[in-house]
């Protein structure tokens, strides 16, 4: 295994972790911005305003794309698994 392999594996790695992060992020993102605007126009400071919208919405992206998380961890672990021959030698 050379240091070549190891690059490209955390390189594939980083990927997947952006690729599953990146909905759940711009949710975040977007749900937070509104909430801000909201907390903004309307003085209203509160804390759990903005945690409550955002864990909700969250936790809606995951039941919707869950299965699309898992495939794509899926395929990544099926990817290594199968480069262990090619690494080993």
């Amino acid at each position: 295994m050379t240091d070549t392999d190891v690059l490209q594996i955390a390189l594939s790695a980083m990927m997947v972790a952006a690729k599953i992060l990146a909905p759940l992020l711009l949710v975040a993102l977007v749900i937070g911005l509104i909430i801000g605007l909201l907390q903004a126009v309307t003085q209203v400071q509160e804390v759990t305003l903005t945690f409550v919208p955002k864990f909700i919405a969250m936790a809606a992206i995951f039941v919707l794309a869950g299965h699309w998380f898992l495939r794509i961890l899926i395929e990544f672990t099926i990817g290594l698994f199968n480069q262990i021959p090619n690494l080993i030698s």
